[in-house]
């Protein structure tokens, strides 16, 4: 088997085209950058959106975990088998953040008002809906605020 190097002997460009094509870098199309507007715009990115400037750092996002409230009032009557909510004389009484993974671990637990309310409900949650608080006081419950929510949680 011949190398590559073996094969090109005796020619002239050695694989290059004409010979003219290698005396500088017109045959590439310039140096460097060269052409980045016209003929090469393809080998490079926009100019002023990558790598130019100053780029502030990623805001910080609190962690708010979601519960739907049809969820709380199909399984109150689990819940309160398994401890985790309390049987009042009304209804049922029950802390969200005890039902979500990682819910200590939160910023926020939020109670979204998705679905039904046909029982009762004291819920204790940092944030509720609008929708949540409603349907609720429609069904004679009641929306507690937790000790770990704060005045700047936005009830939307």
């Amino acid at each position: 088997m011949t190398n590559k190097k073996k094969r090109q002997r005796g020619s002239r460009t050695h694989g290059g085209g004409s010979h003219k094509n290698r005396r500088g870098a017109g045959h590439r199309g310039g140096r460097g950058a060269a052409g980045r507007d016209k003929h090469e715009q393809h080998n490079h990115p926009p100019l002023g959106e990558e790598g130019s400037g100053f780029t502030p750092p990623a805001k910080v996002q609190d962690e708010i975990l979601t519960v739907d409230l049809q969820r709380l009032d199909e399984d109150a009557p689990l819940l309160a088998a398994e401890g985790v909510a309390t049987e009042t004389d009304a209804g049922y009484r029950i802390d969200i953040r005890e039902l979500v993974d990682g819910g200590h671990d939160a910023d926020a637990v939020k109670l979204l008002g998705d679905g039904q309310v046909r029982r009762e409900l004291e819920i204790v949650a940092d944030a509720f809906s609008g929708s949540a608080r409603e349907k609720l006081a429609a069904a004679g419950g009641e929306a507690v605020r937790s000790e770990r929510a704060t005045d700047t949680d936005t009830d939307t």
